[in-house]
């Protein structure tokens, strides 16, 4: 089997030259499971951090995260790649692109401004065109009235009702998400604040503080672990979804927004909040047609589902392992071929937590946390009987058996030596 690596080049202190090719395993052999080998560069490009492929032609699309470009390259040979058009500007750090289903566009999203980007592509596969989508606004930002009912449009859309909107700003939970206080009640916060008054300074202290729920509210959640960046709008990940729209992450502002694609232009079309710092960075569409989202810094896995009048809701999520460490951060999220197992990604402690999907694909359960193998884990998926992971950091790439029976990576099947891997992408066959 062949995959394409993306990669950081020197301009993002990487040891790449562009697009890599690997193989896995031994011709006309059903398991991939065999030796790699890393081939070399199969087409020159600065950082060309993620791929994806047409869907039926033979071109790939690569994000040039330095030069905030998406370029497309049209396959020439074997393992070799010739660039198509000219790279077509998206956005500060684009990091990851996603192709329609059709093969008529592709959607951008940038890392470094936030920015979602919607590009329009030709018969030949060539990009142009780009159309960016209306900015993301922060949900936490200024105080939240915890005891407030949602609406369509409102930041807290996937919740419903007075509890929910506790929960979008952090005073309430659901299970798997942490604990938080639950919301006090208005009127007797409203009671404290005039009884303080009436007081004075002399006797305020002895009236009850139930105002303080004020503070709560305008701090709006748990505390957000030590080493996460200010909240600006990080946009992070795309997913089509079967009904035509399309789901992004925004990693800063802990949001998955949901987009109208048009013929010429891209249109919001209601967003999910998660819990605040918890940063949703890659999705990976389950078959029951349930959204799963790791996020980066809480390690979490959540999943959403849409209800009957088509929106999408947050039904809950839980840690993708109780055993990760402060300063781990989720990296990749990816599914088993039945769709049984999910595996996180986390570097840091670099490992790889697998999930078993449960009921209907609404439930997870954490199972097992295994070494990757690797120094910082970027990127992983399933091939045939193994998983396998690029290592950023130690410049490889490695195979992992994969239990058939518990689903969980195992040991180190094979490795080989790849430049500053960041993306696996397999070939067209």
């Amino acid at each position: 089997m062949r995959f394409w690596l993306g990669s950081y080049t020197s301009d993002s202190g990487g040891r790449a030259t562009g697009i890599g090719a690997l193989r896995a395993g031994e011709p006309d052999v059903a398991s991939a499971g065999g030796p790699l080998s890393f081939v070399g560069t199969a087409a020159a490009a600065a950082s060309p951090s993620w791929l994806a492929q047409h869907p039926t032609l033979d071109v790939v699309y690569a994000t040039l995260e330095h030069r905030g470009q998406v370029a497309a390259f049209r396959r020439t040979g074997l393992d070799s790649f010739a660039p198509l058009g000219t790279p077509v500007d998206a956005g500060e750090a684009v990091c990851h692109a996603a192709v329609a289903p059709d093969g008529h566009t592709l959607v951008a999203s940038c890392w470094g401004d936030g920015r979602v980007v919607r590009m329009s592509l030709d018969a030949a596969g060539t990009p142009s065109t780009p159309v960016i989508a209306a900015a993301a606004a922060d949900p936490f930002a200024g105080p939240v009235d915890p005891f407030a009912t949602t609406g369509d449009g409102a930041s807290g859309e996937s919740f419903a009702g007075t509890e929910g909107a506790a929960m979008a700003a952090g005073l309430f939970t659901v299970p798997g998400m942490g604990v938080g206080p639950s919301a006090l009640d208005a009127e007797l916060a409203a009671a404290s604040r005039a009884l303080r008054a009436a007081a004075g300074d002399e006797y305020a202290h002895l009236v009850p503080e139930y105002d303080l729920a004020e503070d709560a509210v305008a701090e709006a959640a748990p505390p957000v672990a030590e080493g996460v960046p200010e909240r600006v709008s990080r946009a992070h990940a795309a997913v089509h979804l079967p009904d035509g729209r399309v789901a992004t992450t925004d990693l800063g502002f802990d949001l998955v927004r949901f987009w109208r694609i048009g013929s010429t232009g891209i249109r919001a079309d209601g967003e999910v909040v998660l819990p605040r710092g918890s940063g949703p960075r890659h999705m990976v569409l389950h078959p029951s047609g349930h959204l799963h989202v790791l996020a980066e810094y809480s390690r979490e896995v959540f999943t959403l589902a849409t209800g009957p009048d088509g929106r999408w809701r947050l039904l809950g999520g839980v840690a993708a392992s109780a055993l990760t460490m402060d300063g781990d951060t989720g990296a990749e999220l990816a599914r088993s071929h039945d769709g049984q197992f999910l595996y996180a990604g986390i570097r840091g402690s670099d490992t790889i937590a697998t999930l078993r999907v449960r009921g209907e694909g609404d439930r997870l359960e954490a199972v097992a946390l295994v070494d990757a193998g690797v120094t910082w884990p970027r990127h992983h998926l399933v091939s045939r009987d193994i998983l396998l992971v690029a290592g950023e950091r130690s410049d490889d790439v490695v195979s992992l058996t994969l239990d058939i029976r518990t689903g969980v990576p195992g040991r180190v099947r094979s490795r080989t030596e790849a430049p500053s891997p960041t993306r696996i992408l397999p070939a067209r066959r």
